[in-house]
């Protein structure tokens, strides 16, 4: 819930840190909260007094959108026909790609995409601005423009086209305070037409452990208005992370759990009011580090099945993919190869 624009851009790398995930190229800054006033102050400077501070922090919550995040990254990736994917770096600053799609149920088509990284450090592996953007053979566009404004603010704009015609822009501000992030979305506004999506999310660390926020959803457009009101939990252990999201459009309820450094499961469970209807799923993802091998899998509800595995060949920069879904109630199966490069 919350998203306003599908942008078709590469999926960013997750967080190390479930506990204090935040978005690739935005810079988490130490929590803060109040501590408990000791019955004697040590003295300034004193290695005792900086420890007791320590322990009192909280961790800022990360983005609100990133709170079922971990656990979708278990499942597989559904993919149909062959795709190629050649990535070519022309220097420290600025990549471009190059991807073809061959299909037998879709249409066919290749993609350009490039990427530039700014010159702004904000972190040991951070830069700013980036942009993002790839066009397709039709003339479709997806663009981002992300940028680093302080050590506290990061904004972003996104448009998209369709056959050489605008149908989408967002632009979006986060605030990422010591122990809490707010930020509010606006899509596709016209204040002539009196229209448009305003997003607005806010997301507080209660313990190191708990946080708590809400989203609201706001829509107009000639004869049209509603809101929509969303409430979320999240709960990180050592080894397990539980999201609840409860609302006026549905629920959504994920567990995701990290059973060793090879194995990871999720479990799902999205309920509809709108539809009528809800769905539960399962997924893992198996890691080989011996074998540069990585093998995800699902099943869910409505009995469709997938699995897809993935094989870098070291030393080279190539990696192979396979997938295949096969959907039980309709007898319909797909499968997929992809090719890596760079």
């Amino acid at each position: 819930m919350g998203s306003v624009l599908a942008a078709s851009s590469p999926s960013p790398p997750p967080p190390p840190s479930a506990a204090g995930s935040a978005s690739p190229g935005v810079t988490m800054p130490p929590g803060f909260g109040m501590p408990p006033v000791p019955p004697a102050a040590p003295p300034t400077g004193s290695g005792a007094g900086k420890e007791q501070r320590a322990e009192s922090l909280l961790p800022n919550p990360g983005a609100f959108d990133e709170c079922h995040r971990k656990c979708k990254e278990v499942f597989p990736m559904q993919m149909e026909g062959v795709r190629l994917v050649v990535n070519k770096g022309l220097s420290n600053h600025f990549q471009v790609n190059h991807s073809l799609l061959l299909s037998t149920t879709g249409d066919s088509s290749y993609r350009f995409g490039a990427t530039f990284v700014g010159s702004k450090q904000t972190g040991p592996a951070e830069f700013f601005p980036v942009m993002v953007g790839d066009m397709d053979n039709s003339g479709s566009l997806n663009s981002q423009i992300i940028h680093q404004i302080s050590s506290r603010i990061r904004s972003k704009v996104a448009f998209q086209t369709q056959q050489q015609k605008f149908v989408n822009w967002q632009g979006d501000a986060e605030f990422r305070g010591e122990d809490f992030t707010a930020m509010v979305t606006f899509g596709n506004p016209d204040v002539l037409a009196g229209s448009g999506i305003i997003i607005t999310h806010y997301l507080q660390s209660i313990t190191p452990s708990l946080a708590l926020g809400g989203e609201l959803v706001y829509h107009r457009r000639p004869g049209e208005e509603g809101s929509v009101l969303s409430l979320v939990g999240r709960y990180t252990a050592s080894d397990f992370i539980a999201t609840l999201t409860l609302g006026s459009a549905g629920a959504h309820a994920s567990y995701y759990h990290k059973a060793n450094e090879q194995l990871q499961v999720g479990v799902e469970f999205e309920a509809s009011s709108r539809m009528q209807d809800s769905s539960a799923s399962f997924g893992y993802q198996l890691d080989v580090p011996k074998a540069n091998l990585q093998f995800k899998g699902s099943v869910d509800s409505n009995w469709v099945v997938g699995a897809t595995l993935e094989k870098k060949l070291l030393p080279l920069p190539l990696s192979l993919v396979l997938c295949a879904f096969l959907n039980h109630q309709k007898n319909k199966f797909q499968c997929g190869f992809g090719i890596t490069i760079g």
